[in-house]
């Protein structure tokens, strides 16, 4: 999962926004099943 991603993912969580944990979610599942996008773990 990029950087950015879990950031967003954690401040979401810390601030209890069931809305944005939603939208990350589905965004996070998208690109991972995205077909040709393949993530590094070590730069996003």
């Amino acid at each position: 999962m990029p950087q950015w991603l879990s950031n967003q993912l954690m401040r979401a969580f810390y601030k209890k926004d069931r809305r944005q944990i939603k939208l990350l979610n589905d965004c996070w599942f998208f690109y991972h099943k995205a077909p040709g996008i393949e993530f590094d773990a070590n730069n996003g």
